[in-house]
């Protein structure tokens, strides 16, 4: 019995720990600004994966600006997430590169969003839910394309 309960708390405490790994730190604003350009210029084969990291990074921003308390500035970081969601699918149509690593990114980024929305205030729900949602119909979209390969 005490095996079995040492079992399932290293498989809990493992479970979450990619989750909020010291690799997920937000990147500094020169990081980001050299994402974004490398997205922008990026061919329409590698740029999945480089927005699925740019959504990742603005989720990570989001997360770490509502703990300080600046819900307005998580909104807009979460809006720039869901934007660029939003270019994922729109360059879904092309042969994408490493585009089974861009949805994994993905669901990790949307269950980082669920797990936002359970101690966010409710000003910050209306985006959220807007964010996760998007992120959903992406990863579908995503996997839709993987399996069609």
């Amino acid at each position: 019995m005490r095996y079995v309960a040492l079992f399932v708390v290293a498989l809990f405490s493992g479970s979450f720990a990619w989750a909020h790994g010291p690799e997920d730190r937000p990147p500094d604003a020169q990081q980001l600004a050299e994402l974004q350009a490398r997205a922008a210029a990026a061919t329409p084969r590698d740029q999945p994966w480089l927005y699925a990291e740019l959504v990742h990074s603005m989720t990570d921003i989001a997360t770490e600006q509502l703990q300080q308390g600046q819900d307005q500035q998580a909104n807009d970081s979460l809006r720039a997430a869901e934007s660029y969601a939003n270019r994922i699918h729109v360059n879904l149509l092309h042969d994408a590169k490493r585009l089974k690593n861009a949805e994994i990114l993905i669901r990790h980024t949307a269950f980082r969003v669920r797990e936002m929305m359970m101690g966010a205030s409710l000003n910050n729900r209306p985006v959220l839910e807007a964010t996760l949602h998007r992120l959903n119909q992406v990863q579908s979209e995503m996997l839709v394309q993987v399996f069609q390969r």
